[in-house]
C-alpha cells in the first residue's frame, strides 16, 4: 500500500482506458478490505464499509475522507450515518477503475487507521 500512498491522483478527463478484471485485482492487493463491485451499468466500483461507536466518529471520518478527496481531486459516493459509513469510488470519466481509485482507497484506509 505505501507505493500508492506516495502517489497523487492524477485529473482524468477521459480517453483513458478503465482497468481489466486483472489489473483490478493486482490492484486490490494493494488496499485492505476494499471489495469490488460491478453496478447494474456494468462499471466497476471499490466498495467499504467503515465502523464507528457513534454518529460524530462517523461524521469527523467523512469530513477527513472530503480533505483528501478534494487535495487530490477524486471524489468517493459516500452514505454514513450512526455508526458507519460506506465508500464508494470509481473514475466516472472513463466509467470504470484506474490507479486513482486505488490510491484514494489507500489514503482514506491511512485516516482510517488512525
Amino acid at each position: 500500500m505505501s507505493d500508492l500512498l506516495d502517489k497523487k491522483c492524477i485529473p482524468c478527463e477521459g480517453g483513458v482506458i478503465a482497468f481489466d478484471i486483472s489489473e483490478i485485482h493486482k490492484y486490490q492487493k494493494k488496499v485492505d478490505g476494499w471489495n469490488i463491485i460491478k453496478k447494474n451499468n456494468n462499471i466497476y466500483f471499490l466498495e467499504k464499509n467503515f465502523q464507528f461507536k457513534n454518529f460524530l466518529q462517523s461524521q469527523n471520518f467523512i469530513n477527513k475522507v472530503g480533505k483528501i478527496s478534494e487535495s487530490e481531486n477524486h471524489h468517493p459516493d459516500i452514505l454514513f450515518g450512526w455508526g458507519y459509513a460506506k465508500v464508494s469510488i470509481t473514475t466516472h470519466a472513463i466509467e470504470g477503475l484506474s490507479e486513482n481509485d486505488f490510491i484514494l482507497a489507500a489514503k482514506i484506509d491511512q485516516i482510517s487507521n488512525a
